[in-house]
């Protein structure tokens, strides 16, 4: 098979050569931004799923969409080392400058600007990953306090004032939005609330593991309110199938149905897998159609690219001990698992591992699905972690 013809794309965030069992989503999320920009009610929307279900794909696919109808957009990766008003306010800025050029949200527009060049200058202090300079005057009172839950709601409440005298909306695409520290969430969940209250065209549309649930209600307890949060998880069957399927034929080629079966076996329908499967299968096949015995080669090398990428990027920021802990987890099979069986498996108390468990949680590796219980946020991670560290020892911390 040609490889410079080979339709499938694993990466970070790569778009798929088919976009497969999303739009409902897709429609959900356009729908509410349309209702936004009129002024009417909608919720913003969170979205929650495990790595490699393509959270970031959708992000950015509704980010398309809305800016195809006009829509002022923001998009923004929170990482764990920055602040929220670092990352977002370069993105504001370019937001503000583009509502600036219209003519009847021109003067709101530059309100704003100077509005966000006080909100920067008086965070710097506390915030001092805040690296942007501006060329616009300041205007003293504005989102200048020095205090974020204050000043962010007051930022973007002028901001959505200038996106609805220039006839749209402003949407903020934030992904990875567990690694936003809760009092930063906190801001940005009042900012969002008071938008909502005067019925400003602002909404949120972000990204994250499933623990940002809890986050977002812990920040602030009546988030549950502002948010929808449809949960992103592994396609359905005749989703999977078409993804796999339809990039072939698109190219001219075909797969029989019991190669497709086994692909859809080996990765359980999550969509980061299936575009890596699909990849290798295509890479393995000498000619069309795409048979069984290509994909049982391709599992070999598939597994392998996940191993020295997907997977390793992730075990590499582990602690020995934190090793050790995800280990004891596999050892007890996917998941999820009580606490208390993992910590009788490494005979220490609940209590002791506390620690490790909160650190596992903080660097996104896994997730309370509720009290007690303790989940892998990484597909098959579990199998994994039985390959790079064959023989289970609690010992080796």
């Amino acid at each position: 098979m040609d490889a410079v013809r080979n339709p499938f794309a694993p990466g970070a965030g790569t778009p798929p050569p088919e976009l497969a069992g999303r739009d409902a989503l897709l429609e959900t999320v356009r729908v509410a931004v349309e209702r936004v920009r009129k002024g009417r009610p909608s919720k913003s929307v969170l979205m929650v799923g495990l790595r490699g279900v393509g959270k970031t794909v959708l992000l950015d696919r509704m980010r398309d969409n809305a800016e195809a109808t006009g829509i002022h957009t923001l998009r923004i990766e929170a990482p764990e080392n920055r602040s929220l008003p670092a990352i977002l306010a370069p993105q504001l800025r370019l937001a503000l400058l583009q509502l600036s050029r219209n003519k009847q949200a021109k003067d709101i527009a530059q309100r704003a600007l100077r509005g966000l060049a006080g909100f920067a200058r008086a965070l710097k202090v506390k915030y001092q990953d805040i690296e942007i300079a501006f060329d616009t005057e300041e205007e003293p009172g504005l989102a200048d306090n020095g205090d974020l839950e204050h000043d962010l709601p007051a930022l973007l409440e002028v901001a959505g004032e200038a996106a609805r005298k220039g006839g749209t909306a402003l949407a903020m695409f934030i992904d990875e939005l567990q690694y936003v520290a809760e009092p930063e969430l906190a801001a940005l969940i009042t900012a969002l609330h008071r938008a909502a209250q005067r019925q400003l065209p602002v909404m949120l549309v972000g990204a994250g593991l499933p623990q940002l649930r809890g986050h977002m209600g812990s920040a602030k307890s009546y988030a549950e309110r502002l948010f929808d949060y449809p949960e992103i998880g592994p396609l359905d069957k005749e989703a999977a199938e078409l993804a796999i399927r339809k990039p072939i034929e698109d190219e001219g080629a075909k797969i029989n149905v019991d190669a497709l079966a086994a692909i859809i076996k080996e990765t359980h329908c999550y969509p980061y897998f299936l575009q890596e499967w699909g990849k290798h299968a295509w890479e393995v096949a000498k000619a069309s159609p795409i048979t069984k015995k290509d994909v049982q080669e391709a599992t070999v090398s598939a597994l392998t690219a996940l191993d020295e990428s997907f997977f390793r990027v992730r075990f590499d920021r582990l602690t020995p001990a934190e090793k050790v802990y995800l280990r004891a987890m596999a050892e007890l099979g996917p998941g999820p698992h009580r606490s208390g069986d993992i910590s009788n498996l490494l005979k220490k108390e609940v209590s002791a591992l506390g620690p490790r468990r909160a650190q596992l949680i903080a660097k996104g590796m896994i997730w309370s699905p509720s009290h007690g219980d303790t989940a892998f946020t990484v597909p098959l991670f579990d199998e994994y972690m039985k390959r790079i560290m064959p023989k289970f020892d609690r010992h080796i911390e």
